[in-house]
C-alpha cells in the first residue's frame, strides 16, 4: 500500500495572470501580432482573470472602453509598463514623464497599483544593432538610481501607483551583480523590483536566492523560463535578446530553468499578496500558437498551488 501524495500547499498570497507579451505582443502595432479581441478573448478562456496592459496603444486606451472589454470577460488589470532611459540623466525627464504619465493615467484608471518599468535596451529591440555600451558609468548610475527614486515618487504622488523595476536581458540591469547594485543604491521606499524569473536566469542570476536576500524588495513577478541549451549557445555566441526569442530560448513551463514552484513556495514565505504574469516571450509568433501554451501554463501553475 502507497501513501496518499502530500497535498500542494495552497499559494494564497499569490494572483496569477498573464500578459500580451505571451500572446508574441511587443509593439502597439505590428502586423505579426494578433489582434487585441483575440488576446482577451484567449486570455480570458485560458483561465487568467488578471491581465497587463503591454505596450501602450495595444489594448484601448479609451478607460470607459477598456473597462467594458475586460470586465465582460471577466478581467481585470494588475499593472501598466514603461520604458525609460533615466541613466542618461536629466534631460530625458521630460520626454520619460510624458511617456510615463501617459500610461500611469490609464493604469490609474483601470485600479491597478503597479507601473512596471523597463530600463533602455542597449541594444535596438528590433535590429538588434547596439547602440550605446553594454556597461554603464559611476555616473550614469547615479543618474539611473536617482532617476528612478525620483520616478517612484512622482508616481506615488500623482496617480497613486508602484514603481516596480525589472531586470531584463540586454538591459543595464540584468545580473545578479547589477541588480544588487540597483537595489544597494535606491530607496526601498520608493523603488522596488518585478522579478522575472526568466530574464533574471538568461543572465545568470538565481531567483530563489534573489527573493530571500531581498524579499522586502520584491514588489511584482513575471513567471518564464529559459531552455538552457538555447541559453548556453545564446552566451557563447553572444546572440542578442531578440534572435535569442525567435529560437525559442524563453520556453513554455515546466520545461526550463528555473523551476517555477520553487520560485513560488519562496515567493509565498514573504507574507504578501503579489501578483505573478506569465510572461513567454515569442515574438513573432503564429497566431494560433499562444493560446494552447497559455492553457497549458494555467494548468501547470494550478498544480503548483497557485
Amino acid at each position: 500500500m502507497t501513501a496518499a501524495a502530500s497535498p500542494v500547499p495552497a499559494l494564497d498570497r499569490i494572483r496569477v495572470g498573464s500578459a500580451p507579451d505571451s500572446w508574441g505582443v511587443w509593439f502597439p502595432d505590428d502586423e505579426q501580432q494578433v489582434p487585441w479581441q483575440r488576446f482577451l478573448d484567449e486570455v480570458a478562456e485560458a483561465g487568467y482573470s488578471w491581465i497587463e496592459l503591454g505596450p501602450y496603444g495595444y489594448l484601448p486606451t479609451d478607460p470607459a472602453r477598456l473597462t467594458e472589454e475586460t470586465t465582460r470577460r471577466g478581467l481585470t488589470v494588475s499593472a501598466g509598463t514603461v520604458f525609460t532611459s533615466l541613466h542618461r540623466g536629466p534631460d530625458v525627464w521630460d520626454a520619460t514623464w510624458a511617456h510615463v504619465s501617459q500610461v500611469a493615467e490609464l493604469t490609474q484608471a483601470m485600479n491597478a497599483k503597479h507601473l512596471v518599468v523597463i530600463p533602455s535596451f542597449w541594444r535596438d529591440d528590433k535590429t538588434a544593432e547596439i547602440i550605446e555600451p553594454a556597461e554603464l558609468t559611476a555616473e550614469q548610475w547615479r543618474h539611473l538610481s536617482t532617476g528612478m527614486e525620483r520616478l517612484g515618487r512622482e508616481v506615488r504622488e500623482r496617480y497613486g501607483l508602484e514603481i516596480v523595476v525589472h531586470p531584463h536581458a540586454d538591459t543595464h540591469i540584468d545580473t545578479e551583480e547589477n541588480v544588487a547594485r540597483f537595489l544597494d543604491a535606491t530607496d526601498s521606499g520608493l523603488v522596488n523590483l518585478c522579478l522575472d524569473t526568466g530574464h533574471y536566469a538568461y543572465c545568470g542570476g538565481d531567483s530563489v536566492k534573489l527573493i530571500e536576500t531581498y524579499g522586502e524588495r520584491i514588489g511584482y513577478l513575471h513567471l518564464k523560463q529559459v531552455d538552457p541549451e538555447i541559453l548556453a549557445d545564446v552566451v557563447k555566441n553572444g546572440v542578442p535578446f531578440g534572435p535569442a526569442v525567435q529560437r525559442g530560448v524563453m520556453c513554455e513551463p515546466p520545461n526550463g530553468v528555473p523551476a517555477l514552484g520553487p520560485v513560488l513556495t519562496a515567493a509565498q514565505k514573504l507574507d504578501v499578496d503579489l501578483f505573478a504574469i506569465v510572461e513567454q516571450d515569442m515574438y513573432p509568433c503564429p497566431p494560433d500558437q499562444p493560446f494552447p501554451i497559455a492553457e497549458r501554463t494555467r494548468r501547470f501553475l494550478r498544480s503548483c498551488g497557485a
